[in-house]
């Protein structure tokens, strides 16, 4: 059955009109490569340059600041590993934490193999990093520091003003994977004390394929792809325009919406957190009760299985998760779940469901009858509540 009610916008959103409006001359008649020196060209590299002068205007950076990517993971394999890679000489220690998306996990789990150590800090059982905890594991040797800005599984919103703060104390790079954070929170890279960022423009109603990393004036960031000069020579390969330029549309509108949209995330997150609570036993709330993302939720149940509960979701046309949506036909168990601490008898039945911009309160309201009946059903029949 398809999704009748979309709830997995963690995952990936829908592309919105005004933002393929924008894309489809540079599909079509502006296809120029931005490279070349002719005129058509000359308009795809404006066209490009003018979207990350936009991007930059959203998250208070300088357009020089702005490199473009083909997403999120591409972002964090660029900062991680070529970060690391040039402060080699000064130390081989890296700090991240054990809730990493694994485009940084596997980044730091690559750099180990090069001879590098790392440091994967714990979090509290909201998924918190403890900034003390952080300063206790410091050594005269760390280089870098990478720290999520939001967890994608259960939303919780790290502490990254104080992290940034400690790792400029020290003299320590701090990259930060804002992905689920850009386009959705108020982000200032002029007020956080953060080197690198990661975005990816599919999280916010933007096209797949293409991402950004701010990377600070200061920092002198290795070259990722090399091969041509594009990016100021620091990653090589064809500008994807249309992309780029749908990306820069799609951050500007969600950056117009966000006050408003925000704040009724918010309300419709909090309805449904207390209804499913008050409604079903035996279900847990995973993450930071307020100090998380605007529209997630996840939710671990006790004596049902995640999978099977998501096949009977959808059956009834509701679309949601069991944690990220890059591990998607794996089996065991979620390591975010695992890092913070979730019962046995929870743990098995964790999902995550995210609200977007066009999520309603009837939708809301779909979805927990759906997951009553469901939950039920696994359990025998027997009354949920």
């Amino acid at each position: 059955m398809s999704c009748k009610i979309y709830m997995d916008h963690a995952a990936t959103t829908e592309m919105l009109p005004q933002v393929r409006d924008k894309m489809e001359p540079y599909l079509m008649g502006e296809f120029a490569n931005a490279s070349t020196a002719y005129d058509m060209g000359a308009r795809s590299r404006k066209a490009i340059e003018q979207a990350r002068a936009d991007i930059a205007g959203v998250i208070d950076a300088l357009p020089e600041e702005i490199y473009f990517t083909s997403g999120g993971s591409e972002s964090d394999n660029w900062a991680i590993k070529n970060i690391a890679g040039a402060k080699k000489k000064e130390g081989r220690h890296i700090i991240t934490s054990k809730i990493e998306h694994h485009a940084v996990l596997r980044s730091c789990q690559y750099l180990e193999q090069l001879g590098y150590e790392v440091t994967y800090l714990d979090v509290d059982d909201y998924g918190l990093i403890r900034p003390e905890d952080l300063s206790r594991h410091i050594r005269e040797d760390t280089t870098l520091i990478t720290i999520m800005a939001a967890n994608n599984e259960i939303g919780t919103m790290e502490p990254i003003g104080e992290i940034g703060a400690i790792a400029r104390k020290k003299g320590i790079v701090f990259h930060t994977d804002a992905v689920q954070v850009v386009g959705q929170v108020p982000l200032s890279v002029s007020r956080l004390p953060v080197d690198l960022l990661s975005a990816s423009a599919h999280k916010f109603h933007g096209p797949k394929g293409v991402g950004f990393l701010y990377v600070k004036s200061d920092q002198d960031l290795p070259s990722f792809i090399h091969g041509g000069s594009q990016e100021r020579g620091k990653r090589a390969g064809t500008e994807n325009v249309a992309g780029i330029v749908g990306m820069a549309e799609a951050l500007k509108l969600a950056a117009a919406e966000m006050r408003m949209g925000r704040t009724r995330l918010i309300r419709l997150r909090n309805y449904f957190c207390e209804r499913v609570m008050h409604e079903i036993r035996g279900v847990r709330l995973n993450g930071h009760p307020y100090r998380r993302l605007p529209g997630n939720v996840n939710f671990s149940i006790e004596g049902v299985e995640a999978t099977a509960l998501l096949v009977l979701l959808e059956e009834q046309g509701v679309c949601a998760s069991a944690g990220s949506a890059c591990n998607t036909g794996e089996t065991r168990l979620s390591h975010v779940i695992t890092a913070i601490r979730v019962p046995e008898r929870f743990a098995a039945g964790s999902v995550r469901f995210t609200m977007g911009r066009e999520t309603t309160r009837d939708d809301v309201d779909a979805t927990i009858r759906a997951l009553r009946e469901s939950v039920a059903l696994l359990r025998g029949g027997s009354n949920p509540v």
